[in-house]
């Protein structure tokens, strides 16, 4: 196989015919396969971090496209071939990240990283002889093409890169890319350093922490005592938030196959402008508190949990590091105020104090969640996930300077283990987010709805301090509708029929009784007509813990009472209670 060495100038290709493409309408692409040689770093030997611990639990788990991330690069003008595997090359051995395998055992999770001083990658090349006349999107389909497939860990380089080109000229560079090499700001920093690079600038030392650095700084006493500081922070939350936010009729199963919205809105930056040199806040935080106050109105919910994935890269040295630093900072913010002036002078404090605990051993984590939720009778889900990666470094954007006054563009559709997931790639001089949300949630209108709404609220408040009650006139925004039998429960909205329903499908369709309490404080009570059978509150409250998945308005009883036929009025919770009892409990003791 020819390969190029490094410090050439020209790379040679390898394995080069034509091929019929389907994305293209008419003439053909030519694909041939460029093998990168590098050298010049550093090897290297030591611990995973904890993100990418992380990370690599979920490649293991989860399917690959669903889980393995991608970007696509904009190939400056007049760029040439050569130019931008030279620069590809530079960033590998600038960068350890890209240059680290994680070596394991068959059946094993890797404890430990290796960074090669030298070796080889390859870079795909498809020149087109005519390109789509949306060229983005298909440089963008060619980057979720190489999603799907899995990166071995043990020996696979952890990116997939493909060089889109025009009659020889690189127009993209469409990549996927290992999530445990690398996150979305760690391909932010990759695309600053090689338009730098491709731009003859001399980049500046790397100072922010390699992942060995940063594996090395978890294991001091004080990376540690952050460590177990995240863990309470994330129990209090699962202990007492509500388990999901989208608790409501229509809210089924844990995976949503969503279509991407796309906002770019110049009313939207100028108003967040607006805000914050009214208020006095930073835009980052003001879209925060715009964005939370409205999913709380929809959901009505008097909390707003989520996940905010890039938050602990606000420490200097994690800022431009290339590493899967991402893990979940997990915000908690109360709504319960009367305005939005009032609700962002908490949102610094909750996102900020989320930030801080955004650090955690996730085997650890899990075991907490799963201990929490049992005894809870609850089932954490992760539905809302707001990820503003605007202030990462970036290219130069593609988008017209001018701008649309307020647009929404429908895209590809994605396979998400959420109900909403926000992305906010500018703030200024456009307002763009990139918008994921349950269908069986949001018909279409809603959901543009939802973010032309964000941006009327923004607009309000630019100009004067929005009354929190008045969100539906001010955005067009409705809370949801849950209609009879839902009540909050333990700081969740709840369904006792379908927990009824849940509970009597779980125990072969034993005849089934909730009620709740008085007062939100006071729970369920679920009534259950055994017969014969030997049925225990622990069984009950097993069988109910491992259908939970996937029916967010399912709350598990705080008491089973276990009797042995159910009464005529079996609907009636005072002839339940006329019952004579078998058993009852809670249910929550773990031997099973």
């Amino acid at each position: 196989m020819t390969t190029t060495e490094p410090g050439t100038a020209g790379p040679e290709t390898t394995r080069t015919g034509t091929v019929k493409s389907g994305a293209v309408k008419s003439g053909t692409v030519k694909a041939s396969t460029v093998t990168v040689r590098y050298a010049g770093g550093e090897e290297r030997r030591g611990p995973v971090t904890m993100g990418q611990a992380n990370m690599i639990r979920c490649m293991l788990r989860d399917e690959p496209e669903h889980i393995n991330i991608h970007a696509v690069w904009p190939v400056p003008g007049g760029t040439r071939t050569e130019s931008v595997i030279d620069a590809l090359r530079a960033l590998v051995v600038r960068h350890e990240a890209l240059r680290t395998t994680f070596p394991h055992a068959p059946g094993e999770a890797p404890r430990e990283q290796v960074v090669a001083a030298e070796g080889a990658f390859t870079v795909t090349v498809l020149d087109h002889e005519v390109l789509p006349r949306e060229a983005a999107g298909y440089a963008d389909a060619v980057a979720r093409r190489d999603r799907v497939d899995r990166f071995h860990l043990d020996r696979d380089f952890g990116l997939r890169i493909s060089l889109v080109a025009l009659d020889g000229a690189p127009v993209f560079v469409a990549l996927a890319a290992s999530h445990a090499v690398t996150d979305i700001s760690a391909l932010s920093v990759l695309e600053e350093d090689w338009l730098g690079l491709l731009a003859g600038r001399t980049l500046p030392e790397v100072t922010a922490f390699t992942p060995l650095d940063l594996a090395a700084e978890e294991a001091t006493p004080g990376g540690l005592r952050r460590s177990e500081a995240s863990l309470r922070h994330w129990e209090r939350i699962i202990r007492t938030g509500p388990q999901a936010m989208f608790a409501e009729p229509g809210a089924v199963g844990t995976e949503v196959e969503a279509e991407q919205l796309t906002l770019r809105s110049l009313r939207g930056a100028r108003a967040l402008a607006r805000v914050a040199e009214r208020t006095g806040g930073l835009p980052s935080t003001v879209l925060l508190t715009a964005w939370c106050a409205l999913v709380a109105h929809r959901t009505g919910q008097s909390t707003c949990v989520a996940a905010v994935p890039t938050s602990n890269r606000f420490l200097p040295r994690l800022a431009r590091s290339v590493n899967t630093v991402s893990q979940d900072a997990l915000l908690s913010l109360d709504v319960s105020v009367p305005s939005f002036d009032a609700l962002l002078r908490k949102t610094w404090g909750a996102a900020l104090n989320a930030y801080r605990h955004s650090q955690f051993d996730a085997v650890r984590l899990w075991d907490m969640i799963d201990a929490v939720t049992h005894e809870r009778g609850s089932r954490f889900a992760r539905d809302v996930v707001f990820n503003d990666v605007s202030t990462l470094p970036a290219g130069p954007s593609a988008d017209d300077p001018d701008g649309p006054a307020l647009d929404v563009v429908r895209g590809p559709v994605q396979v998400l283990p959420t109900r909403v997931l926000t992305f906010v790639h500018e703030t200024a001089p456009l307002l763009r987010l990139g918008l994921w949300v349950d269908p069986a949630l949001f018909a279409p209108d809603e959901a543009e709805g939802f973010l032309v709404g964000l941006v009327r609220l923004l607009e309000a408040a630019a100009t004067e301090d929005v009354p929190l009650a008045a969100l539906t006139g001010v955005t067009g925004v409705r809370p949801v509708e849950r209609g009879a039998g839902w009540s909050r429960v333990d700081g969740s909205w709840v369904s006792s029929s379908e927990v009824a329903d849940v509970l009597s499908g779980a125990l072969g369709g034993v005849p089934a009784h909730v009620s709740a309490g008085p007062t939100a404080e006071d729970g369920l009570t679920a009534f259950l007509a055994c017969g014969d059978s030997p049925l225990t509150p622990a069984e009950a409250h097993a069988a109910l813990m491992d259908a939970l998945p996937g029916r967010p308005g399912v709350l598990a009883p705080r008491r089973y009472v276990i009797v042995r036929d159910a009464p005529a009025e079996a609907d009636r919770t005072s002839a339940w209670l006329r019952q004579r009892i078998l058993r009852e409990g809670a249910g929550r003791d773990r031997r099973r």
